[in-house]
């Protein structure tokens, strides 16, 4: 009988230790050790374990002799949950969904069920930090209480696999969330390295053997991670993050990982108090609140997944009185923003020593790509000179080190969801002239150009 001991698990990256320690090495994480019990001697020992013998599998060839069928589709009903899923949930996946505490994780997935079973579909709802009362009490006031979903309340891994293995099998369940999950197999609490990567193992066995989507709840870290090993991430078909920040009321549900559709496929959602209400066009509700013309604001030309988006970046630049001039983002890469002062200071001669920067991206949205290179310089020029960008011009380009202006991908459909919310001009790289349609164009192929097309101060810096 392998003797019991015990270990100490890691609970940010999954790193064991024989003894406490107050930091992990591979992590650099402070007070993340928990104790849990394992196994140890020659039973557990892999080199002296006996191996079961296993029986020949049989090997099929890639090319496969007429059309592959589409995997099948469990359409909810709301396009941009829908679109984000690859075109709807597909039977036997797991999907796993991040995001922070009371973003509304729990409101668009029990949203989903309840236009699933509305379907005729079997929808399942099982909360493990909610009671059914409590589940009843928000679908009421979501205007869902009619809806036919059905609810469990429960944390033991055994009693909900038993429950998905019965008939009728059910087309969906959501697991909120797989933190509190627990199995009696296991010696460790809920929540820890080994009951997550137990229960999440368990649950997508089930979903693969019985044909239901599985949907994973996960809390997130400080640093916007889902909570626990990646090794649940790995697991999972779909990951989806679930992000918007406090103060705005849109909400971006984005896929990371996607083995039935498109990565960085995002969705877009308004909060309102009758639950999260989709947003068809993102682009016009983002660009909303502006009014005419202002300086330190360029319109960006973006594309997330496979839809162009239009947002507004702001730029704020004032002359600092510190020794050390603050550089603050907010929806942008922090890194990004330096090198672009660098070159901005290196290639064109403006200087941005002596003044605080602030960026912003507008509506809560983060940009990611670099095409929004051109549109932040062309902000942060508008803030300094003190001069306002034509407020009816998008911008988009990517700029290297040297301070030329490199093309980016998808210029056409960018230029086309400019011109159907009616702007009349474009900046950009060389060649875009060709697949603008009706806008204006001015081609740059330098950073000095776009200072030329934004400022009118002879000396740069001299503004403020």
């Amino acid at each position: 009988m392998a003797k019991i001991t015990t270990r100490y698990v890691c609970q940010s990256c999954g790193a064991v230790y024989g003894k406490w320690a107050g930091k992990c090495d591979a992590c650099d994480t402070w007070n993340s050790l928990v104790e849990e019990a394992g196994d140890a001697g020659p039973a557990a020992s892999p080199a002296t374990a006996k191996l079961t013998r296993g029986s020949r599998k049989i090997l099929d060839l890639l090319p496969l002799e007429g059309e592959t069928a589409e995997a099948p589709r469990l359409v909810t009903g709301i396009a941009e949950f829908d679109r984000v899923c690859g075109g709807g949930l597909v039977p036997g996946s797991a999907l796993l969904v991040g995001g922070d505490p009371g973003i509304g994780k729990s409101t668009i997935l029990l949203q989903a069920m309840a236009a699933l079973g509305r379907t005729g579909k079997r929808a399942l709802y099982i909360s493990g930090e909610e009671a059914i009362a409590q589940v009843r009490m928000r679908a009421k006031r979501l205007g869902l209480e009619k809806s036919p979903v059905e609810l469990a309340a429960a944390t033991s891994l055994a009693d909900i696999v038993a429950t998905l293995e019965q008939a009728p099998v059910a087309d969906a369940v959501v697991i909120d969330s797989i933190q509190t999950m627990w199995s009696d197999a296991l010696e460790s609490a809920p929540g820890t390295v080994a009951q997550v990567r137990a229960c999440a193992q368990a649950l997508v066995r089930v979903a693969k053997a019985k044909g239901t989507a599985v949907i994973l709840v996960g809390h997130v870290t400080k640093d916007g991670q889902i909570a626990g090993p990646r090794v649940v991430e790995h697991m999972v078909d779909s990951v989806l993050y679930f992000e918007g920040e406090r103060g705005h009321q849109f909400r971006i549900l984005r896929a990371v990982k996607n083995r039935f559709g498109p990565t960085d496929e995002i969705g877009v959602f308004e909060m309102r108090d009758t639950g999260l209400a989709e947003v068809s066009n993102p682009s016009a509700l983002f660009l909303g609140d502006r009014t005419g013309s202002s300086t330190g604001s360029a319109v960006f030309a973006g594309i997330e997944g496979t839809r162009p988006v239009l947002v507004e970046i702001q730029a704020l630049v004032v002359r600092s009185t510190l020794g050390t001039p603050r550089r603050a983002v907010v929806g942008w890469d922090g890194g990004r923003l330096s090198m672009v002062l660098a070159v901005l200071e290196a290639r064109c001669g403006t200087s941005f020593g002596g003044f605080d920067v602030y960026l912003n991206v507008a509506g809560g949205l983060r940009v990611n790509e670099p095409a929004a290179d051109l549109a932040v310089a062309a902000a942060l020029l508008s803030s300094l000179d003190d001069t306002a960008i034509d407020p009816h011009t998008v911008v988009f380009g990517e700029i290297s080190l040297s301070g030329a202006i490199r093309p980016v991908t998808q210029a056409e459909n960018r230029t086309k969801e400019a011109t159907k919310l009616g702007f009349k001009a474009a900046i950009g790289p060389r060649g875009l002239g060709a697949l603008a349609g009706g806008l204006n164009v001015t081609e740059i192929d330098t950073i000095g150009s776009l200072v030329n097309a934004v400022c009118h101060s002879d000396v740069p810096g001299e503004a403020h």
